[in-house]
Order: structure tokens, then sequence, then C-alpha cells
């Protein structure tokens, strides 16, 4: 017996309201810890060092003790390594290199990252990593001999890289954590190429990369403070999307639901949880607009990857030339940066790479079924460090994942009078101690890995076909 249209449309209504109301994420007091470990007066310190090389181009002296690239490298391996004391030799320091001409680098010149690799204890090939830029410039980007402090752009990246690797390697994960310094960004990007090539040459299934780029101002160039949040960009399909797949998510969506998008909305639910008044805006872009970071060659090479940047630029503070013009301080120096801020932005790197590396890893080969069915099937392939897994959807046209309910580690499920034309659908993994991976859409759109496809069915005639 059918029932009446009205009679129908409550019982869907009422199944979804109930399945609206999101069970109360784990507390977990090791995150408010973490983020209380964070000390703005270290980071001012990190800052007031990077400045004190005078200029950090790429170009620049590499054999001086002072002075140049090559001493603010040699100075941020030599702090990595005083850590790994302190926490008994739990952080590899490794300096991958590259030898790059190019439009911006004329001559040969060595592109040097430093690395302080902390190993996982349960899974040591999933990575987590933090990455921010060590090279600086003025106005002329070739600019190699003048003072270019880049108090901001980037040494508030490498401060929070650095600050977190000082309260992180005081703690063991199930997953790898690379505290990455790179070099290069402003002559082409050639530090993050340099660290997607480790990536790959090592074998890491790389989670995220949180990029940090300009993160430590909260004055705009409007005059603006913006203390209490910080942008995140990401991608919404991935870089390496190859036609076919590009084809399919246009059909079935998925435009807004790759892992670097999960990745910015995992880091907004941890700020809401656990840094009271500080928030995420998440930017549904690559990077800001016709600009780039060191993410992009992250997402290049497939690793799901994020841009963390102030909420508010202030341009007269970015690749300029140090002087006063029309009664304006052109320069990006060290009184430019809010050190509180900066250590907030921090606390939120901190806090998302510790629950990333303690959750277990995101679900694989998740889809869907329900064509012509009043019901949404959900399979995964379960993982031996998942409890349990969560189920999300939520509508097509909404932001954030809405209604949810818990799943056994079977690898399927079947959404009750969920229909799979009118919702979004995911599956995150959840832990024993309750740590949560991020979402998965399903499919190629929001794999976190390459995922060869099933074979496709013999054509007609041809051996093992159907008739």
């Amino acid at each position: 017996m059918r029932l009446p249209l009205l009679a129908a449309a409550f019982v869907l209504a009422a199944a979804a309201t109930a399945a609206s109301a999101q069970p109360l994420p784990t507390e977990h007091p090791l995150l408010h810890e973490l983020a209380g470990q964070v000390s703005a007066e270290r980071q001012h310190a990190v800052i007031a060092r990077l400045v004190a090389f005078g200029t950090r181009h790429t170009l620049s002296d590499t054999k001086s003790g002072a002075r140049g690239i090559g001493a603010a490298r040699r100075w941020v391996a030599a702090e990595f390594a005083a850590m790994s004391k302190d926490c008994g030799g739990c952080l590899t320091i490794e300096t991958p290199a590259q030898t790059v001409t190019g439009r911006r680098v004329p001559n040969p010149t060595e592109v040097m990252d430093v690395l302080a690799i902390q190993p996982g204890t349960t899974d040591p090939d999933r990575v987590i990593v933090i990455s921010g830029h060590i090279d600086s410039r003025v106005t002329d980007v070739m600019n190699f001999t003048a003072d270019a402090p880049g108090a901001n752009d980037d040494a508030s990246g490498v401060a929070a890289v650095m600050e977190a690797a000082r309260v992180l390697s005081k703690h063991k994960f199930p997953a790898t954590l690379v505290f990455a310094v790179l070099s290069g960004e402003e002559q082409g990007l050639l530090g993050g190429k340099v660290l997607a090539d480790t990536a790959k040459a090592k074998g890491w299934r790389v989670e995220a990369d949180l990029n940090n780029d300009i993160v430590g101002n909260s004055e705009g160039i409007n005059g603006v403070r913006e203390t209490t949040r910080v942008r995140v960009f990401s991608e919404g399909t991935k870089t390496v999307e190859t036609a076919a797949e590009a084809d399919k998510r246009r059909y079935n969506g998925g435009e807004v639901d790759s892992p670097s998008r999960q990745l910015a909305r995992f880091m907004d639910g941890l700020a809401d949880r656990y840094l009271g008044n500080f928030k995420v805006t998440m930017v549904y872009r690559t990077d800001r607009f016709s600009r780039g970071g060191d993410q992009v060659e992250m997402l290049k090479a497939g690793f799901p990857s994020v841009r963390v940047t102030e909420a508010n630029e202030n341009y007269t503070r970015q690749h300029q030339d140090l002087r006063t013009e029309g009664g304006i301080k052109y320069g990006d120096l060290i009184e430019g940066v809010d050190f509180a801020y900066l250590a907030n932005v921090t606390r939120l790197n901190v806090i998302s790479m510790a629950a990333l590396a303690s959750a277990p890893a995101p679900p694989t080969h998740v889809d869907i079924s329900g064509a012509v069915s009043a019901d949404t099937t959900v399979k995964w392939s379960p993982a031996l460090d998942a409890k349990s897994y969560r189920l999300w959807w939520r509508s097509t046209t909404d932001p954030q994942w809405r209604h949810s309910r818990e799943a056994a580690p079977s690898g399927q499920a079947v959404l009750k009078d969920v229909n799979i034309d009118d919702w979004f659908f995911g599956v995150s993994a959840v832990g024993a101690d309750g740590y949560q991976s991020p979402v998965v859409f399903p499919g190629s759109p929001g794999s976190w890995t390459h995922e060869e496809p099933p074979p496709a069915p013999a054509a007609p005639g041809t051996p093992g076909a159907k008739p």
C-alpha cells in the first residue's frame, strides 16, 4: 500500500532531521594541551634571527656564516638538530636539493630544502607535512644583494614550521610528521618541487601538506585588523584529474570535494572546537587570485595540500624595497608581524597535524550506488586501524557536511530513505580513541590515493565475455 504523498514526505523529512543531529566529536585533551604549548615569544626569536641574515634570496650567498640563504638554512638545520636532541633523536634532518636554471634562475643554482622528519610509530609511510619558505625578495625578484628581511613573507611560515616541530616532537604519533623549510619559492616554487620529488622518491603517502605562506600580519593594506580568522585556500577538483575522470565528475558531482577541500573542512572544524574565537575562512581557490605558492607543486604531484594565509594582507610589506614614500613605510620588517596572531595560526597547524596523524588513514575505494532506489548504499575498503566508520551526507548546495551516522567496519552500509539523487556523500574512519579522519567523497574526485578502476567488461566475442 502506498503512503499518501504528504505522509511520505513527512517520513523522509523526519529521517533526515533525526540524522542531522551530529554526535559531539570526541574531545581530545591532547589537542588543547598542544595548542597551549605554542609560544609567541619563541616565534619572535626565530623571525628576528632570520631577519638578521640580511637577505635570504635564493640566489644570495651560500658560503657566508652571517649573511644569505646558505647561513639561514644551516641555522634552521642546527635548530632542528637541537630539537631532535631534546626528544632523544626523534627527528631526522635531511637537506634534499636540486640544481636549477630557469627564467628567474639565470645561472645553475642549488635549491635546497631543510626537512625534519619525525617517523610514525605504526604507519610511517603515511605522512603529514607542514611547510613554509625561507627565501625572501624585494621589488626586483632578481635583486639578490639588497636587504630583504622577509619577516612575514615568509619567515612567519618558517616560524610556524619550527614551532610546530618543537611542540609536536615531544609526542609520538602513528603517522610520520615532516617539518619542511623550503627554498626558491619566489623564483618559481622551486622548493615545493624539491619537496614533491622527495616525497615521491621516498614513497610517502602524503595525506596533507599544510603550506604556510604569509601568516603573521593582522593589519591589512586597508587599515582593518583581522585577528580572529585565517584563510585556508584549497583546490576544488584535483590538479591531476584525468579527462575521463573530469567527464564523470561533471556529470555526477564532486567539484568542491577534492581531498584538499576536505582538509580545509577538517581544519575549519578543529578551529571551531579547539581555538575559541579564532576561526578558519575557507576560500574555494587553490591560491589567491592569479598568485601561487609551494602547495601548487605538491598538488601537481597528486598530494592533498592547502595554503594557509593571513586574513587581510598588507601589500606595502610584500615584495618591496625598504623605503619610505608619501609617509608610508615599505618593506617586510619584523615590526609588521603580529606575534599573537601568528601563534594562533600556528596552533591551528599544530592541532591539525596532531589530529590527522592520530586518526586512521582516510578510507579508500569509497563508492555509492542507489539509482532508481529510495536508499543509498555506501561501500569502502575496511582498514585495520579503524574501529568504526562514519557516513556523511549533505545537500548538494551545502558547503559543509551536515548529516551523519556511525557505521560498522564491514565496508558497506545502507542509508534508508536517503535518495542518492539529492545528496552528496562521504565516509570518514574513526580510531579506537575517537580520532577521526577527514571525510572522503566517493570515486576519483575524492580519493586520497590513486586507485586503479576495476577492469572494464570484455567486449562481446572475446574470451571471458558474456554472450
